[in-house]
Parts: structure tokens; C-alpha cells; sequence
């Protein structure tokens, strides 16, 4: 039977594909696929998931604090250091809410009054009605307006479901984080667990460096944002604004937003300063002005001196990400998590340029290479020592250019192995 014919246009050095090769390959791609779907149909559980080990991992060292100084349970640690997170959020959120709902009451007291000093032209409502004739405008849009309180009622529905949606989410972030700072030291002590001992030093430390990343920028974005509140309620007191602890509540929750928080905090403010008299609103964008210096040049290098830098560019870019994905929520992560990808890009870096590389010895005449030491079980018998009539003549020494190849050690026989009998007739070296 005959050789099939070669083809001449193939390249012999070219092999077919097997076909395990080709099915890993298939496998891979639609694992990708199906795994890209899963992300994209549990986006809002991975979301809370993600926000929850966020607010685990800042809360960690308190709850840590507790169990090694008062010597409690983890448990009742977990629960206690909630309570007191809680009880600050509330004490915010009404110190927030409760004078603007005053004022609203307030408004609501007034509103007859206000109403029909309107028509008469009185007060400075008056004026203005009587100056663009809004009552004659009121009389005209009258429809309209009807119109679209009828059709308010839809509108009060989606934002009641909007509401209820926002609290169940709120309420599973809660019961995660409580969760995860209960079981996580456990969960993640049993997973690394299983890796070899260097790697799970290497593992351990990269976790310390991100956390201490992430407690560290938070804990100074907070004092940062007590810090301008102080200020936005100073100078509001000094020029008589009121509202002055709304405003400084809305500056410290804008300000923890990175880069245009301070901006969004510092607009309604200076607003309501001019609302009050040009004097204030002048004087309070000096304030800022002067004070958002006094931030970025000796705060927050005194501050964040200790946590991980980044530069502008890869806050911006984070931020735009962080923001397009998870919205406000995504700008107060990216920053923390922009930081824990810049631990973990510099451990990678840092086990690269300290691997030890492997380096060709060349041998120096019949020395064995420092690297292929003869172990101690290897060494040559007494027996199999080389004649004296194999050295080599003087005549043949070896030039000086040219190394000596090394010379063959005697392969190790076993110990079960028997000498060979000596051949009669022949001298024995």
C-alpha cells in the first residue's frame, strides 16, 4: 500500500488542530456567554452585593474594635456598631428634613394670608403680582393647571413605587452588610485556607492593604465633610442667612461626593445668600473660594496622606464609570474601588520584578555548576575511580578560548544491584 501523495503547498511544520483543543475553545467562549447573561440578569443583586461588602469592609475595624477591647461576640458587636451607624444617619436626616418641614408648615399657615395680600398688592409677593399682572396669567393657564393635577395621580404612583423599591433595597444592603460582617471573617479565613502557605501570606496581605485603602479614604472624605459643614454654618451665621443648618447638612453630603462635590454643595448655598441680601451671597463665595484652597492644598494632604493616591485622570475616569453604573451610589465606590485595583496592580507588579530568574551557568573546566551540586547520595565510588593513564597529555591541553566539557559522572547503580564480576586475564585498575 503506497504513501498518499504530499501536498506540495503545505507547510510541513504545521500540525492539525486536535479536536480537544477545538471543543475547550467552544466550551469557553459559551461559558463566557452564559456568564455574561447571569451578570446582566442579576445586575441589581450583584449591585447590592457589591454596596454591601463596601459598607462591610468600612465598618470591619469597629466591629474589630469590639471584640478584642470588650470582649463580646462578634454578633452583639455587629448589632451594636449598626445601632450607632444608624442612629447618626437618622440624626442627620433630621437634622436635615426637620426645618424644611417647619417652614413648609409654616408656608401652608401663611398661605391665605399670603394669598390675599397678593390681591390686594400688599408685601413684597404683592408687588410682584401687581407688577407682571400674575393674576390675570393665573386666570388664563387655570385649565392647564387643572389639567395636569387630574393627571398627578399616575405620577404620585410611580414615585410611591420608586420609594418602595429604594427601601426594600436599602433594607437587603442592611441585612447583607450585618451578615457579611458576622460570617466574613470566617467565610474568607476557610477559603484562603485552601491555597499553599506563600500565597495565602501574599493573599493576606493584599486584603490588609484594600481595606486599610478603603476605611482609610473614607474615614478622611467624612472628616473632610464635617470640616466644610463647620464652615458653611459659620459663615451663614455670620451674615444673618437662615437655614443655615439645612445648608450646612446639604455641603457635607455633597461633599462626599469627589471632585464636584464641593460644587454642589456650594451653589444652593451661595443662592440662598443672595435670597437673603447681595452682601451674604457675596460674601460667602469668597468663603468658598478661599476655603476650597485651604481643602486641596493643606486638608487633604494632611488627611488622605495615609490612604492610596490616584491621579486626576484615573479619579475622573472612575468616576464617570462609577457613576454610569450604579449612579450616586457608583460615585461614592469608585474612588475606593479605583484604589483596591491599584493594591492589587502594584502587589502584581512587585511579585513580578521580585521572581527570581534562572540563569545559565557555563561550567569551568570539570567543576560541576554551582546550580547541579552532586547530592550527597550521588557520590562516585571508591571504586570506579578513573585510571591515571586517562589523564590528559600535557600536549593536549585544552586552549585557553575554549572551556573544558564536563566530564561524564558514572550512572548510579542500585543497591540491590550486584558489581559486575571482574574478567579473567585482565588487570585490575
Amino acid at each position: 500500500m503506497g504513501t498518499p501523495p504530499r501536498d506540495e503547498g503545505a507547510d510541513p511544520r504545521r500540525s492539525p488542530v486536535p479536536w480537544q483543543t477545538i471543543l475547550a475553545a467552544i466550551g469557553a467562549g459559551a461559558g463566557a456567554y452564559l456568564a455574561w447573561v447571569l451578570v446582566v440578569d442579576l445586575q441589581r443583586i450583584l449591585s447590592w452585593l457589591v454596596v454591601a461588602i463596601f459598607f462591610a469592609v468600612v465598618l470591619n475595624p469597629a466591629v474589630d474594635f469590639l471584640v478584642r477591647r470588650a470582649r463580646v461576640r462578634r454578633t452583639v458587636a455587629a448589632f451594636l456598631v449598626f445601632l450607632v451607624g444608624l442612629g447618626l444617619v437618622a440624626g442627620l436626616l433630621y437634622a436635615f428634613i426637620r426645618p424644611i418641614v417647619d417652614e413648609i408648615q409654616k408656608f401652608v399657615n401663611d398661605f391665605p394670608r399670603l394669598v390675599q395680600d397678593a390681591q390686594n398688592g400688599r408685601g413684597t409677593v404683592g408687588h410682584l403680582v401687581k407688577k407682571y399682572d400674575l393674576v390675570t396669567k393665573a386666570q388664563q393657564y387655570e385649565p392647564k393647571i387643572r389639567q395636569a393635577l387630574s393627571h398627578s395621580g399616575k405620577q404620585a404612583l410611580s414615585i410611591l413605587r420608586r420609594v418602595g423599591s429604594g427601601a426594600v433595597a436599602l433594607l437587603t444592603i442592611l441585612v447583607l452588610t450585618f451578615l457579611m460582617l458576622v460570617e466574613g471573617p470566617r467565610i474568607l479565613g476557610g477559603g484562603v485556607a485552601l491555597l499553599r502557605p506563600d500565597r495565602q501570606e501574599r493573599l493576606r496581605r493584599v486584603g490588609r492593604d484594600s481595606a486599610r485603602a478603603i476605611t482609610g479614604y473614607m474615614a478622611g472624605n467624612v472628616l473632610i465633610s464635617l470640616i466644610a459643614s463647620a464652615v458653611t454654618y459659620i459663615g451663614l451665621w455670620i451674615f444673618g442667612v437662615p437655614f443655615r443648618g439645612v445648608a450646612a447638612v446639604w455641603v457635607g453630603f455633597a461633599d462626599l461626593i469627589p471632585l464636584v462635590g464641593a460644587t454642589l454643595g456650594a451653589v444652593p448655598t451661595v443662592g440662598l445668600s443672595f435670597l437673603h441680601s447681595t452682601t451674604a451671597g457675596v460674601g460667602m463665595i469668597v468663603v468658598y473660594i478661599v476655603y476650597q484652597q485651604f481643602e486641596n492644598h493643606v486638608i487633604q494632604v494632611a488627611i488622605m496622606a495615609r490612604t492610596v493616591r490616584l491621579s486626576p485622570l484615573s479619579v475622573l475616569v472612575s468616576l464617570l464609570i462609577g457613576v454610569q453604573l450604579f449612579g450616586l451610589l457608583g460615585a461614592l465606590l469608585a474612588i475606593p474601588v479605583a484604589g483596591i485595583i491599584q493594591v492589587v496592580a502594584k502587589d502584581v507588579f512587585r511579585h513580578r520584578r521580585g521572581a527570581p530568574t534562572e540563569a545559565a551557568t557555563v561550567p569551568s573546566g570539570d567543576a560541576v555548576p554551582s546550580g547541579d551540586a552532586v547530592p550527597s547520595g550521588d557520590a562516585v565510588p571508591s571504586g570506579d575511580a578513573v585510571p591515571s593513564g586517562d589523564a590528559v597529555p600535557s600536549g593536549d591541553a585544552v586552549p585557553s578560548g575554549e572551556a573544558a566539557a564536563p566530564r561524564r559522572r558514572p550512572a548510579r547503580r542500585r543497591p540491590t544491584e550486584p558489581a559486575p564480576a571482574p574478567v579473567p586475564g585482565r588487570s585490575q585498575p
